[in-house]
């Protein structure tokens, strides 16, 4: 297959691993309470929950390090390798989490092991989400970067949609007492059925060629922090505000409106989904826009709207009218949507085809591990040290910053030129 052809199997090999990852991410979320009581100890309710949040967050740590073993791979060995990798390392730890006795078959073993399968699944999405953008850009040809990079990003959309469904249909269908006992375990059993689909996707494409030159260099990582440190710390600071951006109001913001508005959980998720629907056109209309008329320009409006936009639009969203917080949100989603329908296209542009699934990677996790994972604790932080429930604000305005000033430092390349 040429460069130019992306056929609805390449571009659903490229997503699937996103979509497992983040449907992954909403079902964890979801039964968190359930897999606390189900996988520790029944003295302290709280201590539960804050257990499984924990085992949690331990897959964030792990993305910097499966970004650098995935990102390597995919340098050296190609893409379809890494990519391979990845989703069955995700697909198999999603079902064993949903398979494995609970503490009172296994005692302290069973904690033990849940959180062996997270740091699993948080090695490989590390390198997924990088690697599947990087993959689908480099397939798309001159003047369809943009269109088609946006894909990869609305994978990720698409699986929290999935995850938050089945869900609540679980919740809806099933009672409460079963659904505690085994029907949580339904979801993540399901997950390997993604993952078989997406192995056997990936297994069959045709790789593109690997760099001739890659074999006799230093390793992707030692070339990558030798000669590109100042790229990486671009790349991460391109991606601030996508990650502290999204976090705060894609998941964060859940909490905010039932505490910070009185919404019931119910409202508030409802709320979210109708968000998380409008930012698929959005995020795919923006990387179209970018292969049109250049995607600097659109990066850099992006970035000082929500410099100038965060504050009015919490304020918005900070009222009990239905209306009020949806066009909150819907500010937020115009102007989120952009960066994460352009950054996967930009990012690959800018970065040397030898090292770019490991430098794309390294700055990519560097924000999304560190910065996005620790945004909601972070802003929770702020409003009770602050006594102000719109301190979040701050916290986007300074990631608008950090962004703007590393969008600035990339070069405006030809969208419908050759990538290099």
């Amino acid at each position: 297959m040429s460069a130019g052809e992306h056929s609805g199997r390449v571009i659903a090999a490229g997503t699937v691993g996103n979509v497992l990852e983040w449907y992954d991410f909403a079902i964890y979320g979801y039964f968190a309470a359930t897999i606390g009581r189900t996988f520790f100890p029944a003295e302290d309710p709280v201590a539960q929950v804050l257990a499984a949040f924990g085992i949690f967050a331990v897959g964030y740590l792990m993305r910097p390090l499966g970004g650098i073993v995935v990102g390597h791979i995919a340098d050296r060995f190609g893409r379809r390798a890494a990519l391979t990798f990845s989703v069955m390392a995700m697909a198999v730890p999603t079902f064993l989490v949903g398979a494995l006795p609970g503490y009172e078959v296994l005692g302290v073993a069973a904690p033990i092991l849940l959180t062996m399968l997270r740091i699993i699944q948080g090695l490989s999405v590390g390198g997924e989400a990088t690697t599947a953008f990087v993959f689908l850009v480099e397939r798309a040809g001159p003047g369809r970067r943009g269109a088609i990079g946006a894909l990869a990003s609305c994978g990720a959309t698409l699986g929290i949609l999935s995850g938050s469904a089945v869900g609540a249909l679980l919740a809806a269908a099933m009672p409460v007492a079963a659904l505690d006992a085994w029907g949580w375990r339904l979801p993540f059993l399901l997950g390997l059925l993604v993952g078989v689909a997406g192995y056997f996707l990936r297994r069959h494409i045709v790789d593109t060629p690997r760099d001739a030159s890659a074999a006799h260099t230093a390793p992707p990582l030692v070339e990558t922090l030798r000669h590109h440190g100042r790229l990486v710390a671009r790349l991460a600071g391109l991606a601030a505000f996508n990650a502290i951006g999204f976090y705060l109001v894609f998941l964060y913001v859940v909490s905010w409106l039932q505490s910070v508005d009185g919404l019931a959980p119910a409202r508030a998720l409802g709320f979210n989904t109708v968000s998380m629907l409008l930012l698929l056109p959005v995020m795919f209309g923006m990387g179209w826009l970018s292969d049109r008329i250049g995607r600097k320009k659109l990066l850099l409006a992006a970035a000082a709207l929500g410099f100038a936009g965060a504050l009015p639009l919490f304020w918005l969203m900070h009222h009990p009218q239905p209306a009020m917080i949806l066009l909150g949100e819907a500010g937020f989603v115009l102007i989120l949507g952009t960066v994460l329908g352009i950054m996967p296209a930009i990012m690959v542009e800018a970065t040397p085809r030898g090292v770019r699934c490991t430098a794309i990677s390294l700055g990519y996790n560097i924000a999304f591990g560190v910065m996005g994972g620790l945004t909601p604790l972070a802003a929770a932080w702020l409003i009770d040290r602050t006594t102000m429930d719109l301190s979040p604000a701050f916290m986007m305005m300074a990631a608008a910053a950090i962004s703007f000033a590393s969008i600035s430092t990339f070069k405006d390349s030809d969208p419908a030129g050759p990538l290099a």
